[in-house]
């Protein structure tokens, strides 16, 4: 199967996620909306506070910085892998 690698839109924000198999899916980032802009999280093994920032002022921003991480790459080694240009809404 081909790995899959997309923002998925939620009620208050967005999930990167990533699919490594039928029914496997992993959450490596996110987006929040709140009242004073976007909080961000690229996911990690460890405790690493400079992965997650708050107040970002653009959704666009905020999921640049998650991004920017490339947090997939801790479940995969697969090279020119990007997330899809396009959010999938929630299933």
């Amino acid at each position: 199967m081909k790995l899959e690698l997309f923002w998925r839109e939620r009620r208050k924000g967005e999930r990167l996620i990533l699919v490594t198999g039928p029914g496997q899916e992993e959450e490596v980032g996110g987006v929040r909306e709140t009242k004073t802009g976007y909080d961000a999280f690229a996911k990690t093994f460890g405790y690493e506070p400079g992965r997650a920032e708050k107040d970002i002022t653009s959704m666009n921003e905020a999921k640049s910085f998650v991004e920017s991480f490339r947090p997939w790459e801790l479940f995969t080694d697969i090279e020119g892998l990007e997330p899809e240009p396009t959010s999938r809404h929630e299933a």
